[in-house]
């Protein structure tokens, strides 16, 4: 991997994943109407893009309608790009997720992305292991987890080293013990799969993905030849990213398609490397001419680095929620409410410690210098932060803070690849 030169590394675009958090205390409803508003903010101090997460029946997300929450952010912003961190196809389409995307475009050209994630695979035992019949387990062994997206429910991939590295001053932790071997978490998930209402059983990824292109190209057919139009979609002028936590299929199609691809740091910190790697080995021009990574980061900046750590204590309790899995992720606790740290049992930490030691808390001044770190070792050509506080007001400002300290946010020209893909 060929390092980018200083004047980049502290130059790259900084974007937002926001989950539109539900604080302890507060409501959905709430949630949705401040995330609304901070994409306001964020439009003002110059970040590139908000993208927006697919989370279902989660108690503290609410974050659940990827293209109505674009759509609305949309309306209300000037020039940040908006987007999806991601549609799932195992709950949507490809060609529908084309439409919603494609729909939104069409009032804002060249501001909108859509990404694609595939979600994650409740391994074939899930069933038998929590007493499903048989109905349940063969839904087991095909259906993807649509409860989590790809950012942020995912676990490290199998195979994941089992010691802590550190690669040129980055931090990359082992894996976490596998979380699908909790009963209490296999079953939610199966449950949660029928109130949802989950049918659909992805194609192949590679095939879904195409689809999407040929559509917008106009040069779609099915495996029968017959030739399909999609007003909404053909010619839009959206990006099309793919996500990826691993350096498995989702990265390898990047590559092959020669899509720019979003690379999960800050939930699965055990596999960036091999996900960027992978991704560039299996890069060919197509979409774009040359790679482009997005690398997401967990971010939390006060004004001191004691005020930093004292609004991160709750963050080892939520993301014990999501592992564990008996709800999904609770509503976010406030400071006053979390564990300490050394209270913990050693298997709790040990089923945290990979996002709690690698996420990047501290004042302005000792966040920009591990996210430059971040982009020196992955080469990204752009970050991804997400913050999560209990105080809405202590999350905006850590944007605030985090912008004016890298300089402002949007420094640097992304590539416009709708406008490639579409050929307008």
């Amino acid at each position: 991997m060929t390092e980018p030169t200083t004047d980049r590394t502290t130059r790259v675009p900084l974007s937002v994943l926001d989950l539109a958090l539900v604080a302890d205390g507060s409501t959905g409803v709430e949630a949705i109407q401040r995330a609304v508003a901070l994409a306001t903010d964020l439009d003002a101090l110059g970040y590139h893009r908000v993208w927006y997460a697919e989370h279902h029946l989660a108690p503290g997300v609410a974050s659940a309608s990827p293209a109505v929450l674009a759509a609305a952010v949309a309306a209300r912003t000037s020039r940040i790009r908006v987007g999806s961190g991601a549609v799932l196809l195992s709950t949507t389409s490809p060609l529908i997720a084309a439409e919603q995307f494609g729909t939104i475009a069409a009032l804002h050209p060249g501001r909108v992305d859509l990404g694609l994630g595939r979600s994650f695979t409740v391994p074939p035992s899930a069933a038998a292991a929590t007493g499903g019949d048989e109905r349940r387990n063969s839904r087991a062994k095909a259906a993807e987890n649509p409860i989590r997206s790809t950012f942020d429910g995912g676990r490290a991939a199998a195979g994941a080293g089992d010691v802590p590295r550190l690669v040129d001053g980055l931090y990359v932790p082992p894996a976490p013990p596998n979380g699908f071997n909790d009963p209490a978490l296999r079953e939610r998930i199966l449950a949660q799969q029928e109130v949802i209402g989950v049918q659909r059983q992805p194609a192949d990824f590679r095939e879904e993905v195409e689809l999407v292109l040929d559509v917008r190209r106009g040069t779609y057919q099915d495996r029968n030849g017959g030739a399909y139009t999609s007003p909404p979609v053909e010619g839009a002028q959206f990006d099309l990213w793919l996500l990826a936590s691993s350096g498995g299929e989702s990265a390898r199609v990047a590559g092959e398609l020669g899509l720019p691809l979003a690379a999960n740091f800050h939930v699965s910190p055990a596999t960036v490397l091999d996900t960027v790697a992978a991704y560039r080995e299996a890069f060919r021009p197509g979409v774009l001419e040359e790679p482009y990574v997005i690398v997401s980061a967990d971010v939390l900046v006060a004004q001191t680095l004691e005020r930093a750590r004292v609004l991160a204590e709750p963050f080892a309790d939520w993301v014990l929620s999501i592992r564990r899995g008996e709800r999904g992720a609770i509503a976010y606790p406030s400071p006053s409410a979390a564990t300490a740290w050394t209270d913990r049992p050693d298997s709790e930490r040990a089923l945290v410690a990979d996002r709690v030691d690698t996420r990047i808390v501290g004042d302005p001044e000792t966040v920009v210098e591990r996210l430059e770190t971040l982009v020196r070792v992955t080469g990204a050509d752009e970050l991804l932060v997400t913050t999560a506080t209990h105080d809405p007001a202590e999350t905006r400002r850590s944007f605030e803070l985090l912008a004016h300290a890298w300089g402002g946010a949007d420094r640097a020209s992304a590539p416009d690849t709708g406008r490639v893909a579409s050929g307008v």
